[in-house]
């Protein structure tokens, strides 16, 4: 028996004024998991910036903001610069208020056996995660605390964080700094009331993936990605946004410094005897077509 599915997407988890007058910036808040989460805020009350490099991205972010009830605007940066985040924060207060909840869900990353993986890939990736997580939480800080205003970060990362991530160790590598940052930050930040947290997600399947991660699973479909959790079933992009609004909210006020994972219980798993072990590169070339000729 699967654990038991969450109540429908639309229902309010947490009363629907939690976060009236707050704005909230979703960092790759257009697509996937960063849409849900900013879906979920609006529901809440929020306000929200989807900053994001690509405009069809931004647009799709604030259309699903706005379908869902919600005040949304649009602002572009490259989490990597931040003078562009400056910038960003700026478009997203003029027309909004001032930014009191961050989520830092901009990622990027792409399979890879580590002895392959190019210098420009590995920066592209920990820019984005690890330096761009930093840049931005910086500017929300800076910002909540000239103005003697609390305020809150949430850090998406992934439990590669805590295991390593063979054929991912650009991504495996900086997410785990992240959760090292997010513990730094919640005990240098707590006293000027900011707090930080971090939500670790477990798979949740939506549109977005990028297809060579969808090959990797096999094309498997639903039902035999469910076989494959403990829990007997996917995650929901709505309790992925349930979870991050509670991080966010006033309820979870004395919570700082935490990790909140949601899978299912799917990284602790372990076999009372292991499958034959397949190293990373032959995963990756069994599962990817190969590359054509030049």
């Amino acid at each position: 028996m699967p654990l038991s599915e969450p109540p429908p997407a639309g229902r309010p988890m947490l009363p629907p004024d939690t976060f009236a007058g707050t704005t909230v910036v979703v960092t790759g808040g257009g697509t996937g998991l960063g849409r849900a989460i900013a879906v979920e805020f609006a529901r809440a009350g929020a306000a929200v910036g989807v900053v994001s490099r690509r405009a069809e991205h931004r647009r799709a972010g604030v259309e699903a903001v706005e379908a869902a009830g919600g005040r949304a605007v649009a602002a572009e940066a490259d989490v990597r610069r931040p003078e562009e985040l400056s910038a960003a924060f700026d478009t997203v207060e003029a027309a909004l208020g001032p930014v009191r909840v961050l989520v830092n869900n901009a990622a990027a990353n792409f399979p890879v056996p580590a002895e392959d993986l190019s210098p420009n890939g590995w920066r592209a990736v920990t820019q984005i995660v690890l330096d761009g997580t930093f840049f931005c939480s910086q500017e929300l800080f800076r910002r909540a605390s000239r103005d003697g205003e609390p305020a809150v970060v949430c850090n998406i990362l992934a439990t590669q964080a805590f295991t390593g991530g063979p054929g991912m160790v650009h991504t495996a590598a900086a997410k785990a700094a992240v959760e090292n940052l997010t513990k730094t930050l919640a005990v240098e930040w707590a006293p000027q009331g900011v707090r930080v947290n971090a939500l670790a997600p477990g798979l949740f399947v939506h549109e977005d993936m990028r297809p060579e991660l969808t090959v990797l699973r096999a094309g498997a479909g639903e039902d035999v990605d469910a076989r494959r959790q403990p829990a007997g079933r996917l995650g929901r992009l709505h309790e992925l946004g349930w979870a991050a609004t509670w991080l966010c909210s006033p309820y979870a006020s004395f919570v700082t410094g935490h990790t909140l994972v949601v899978d299912g219980a799917n990284w602790l798993r372990r076999h009372f005897v292991m499958p034959e072990f397949v190293p990373v590169r032959t995963q990756i070339a069994d599962a990817l077509p190969p590359t054509p000729p030049a």
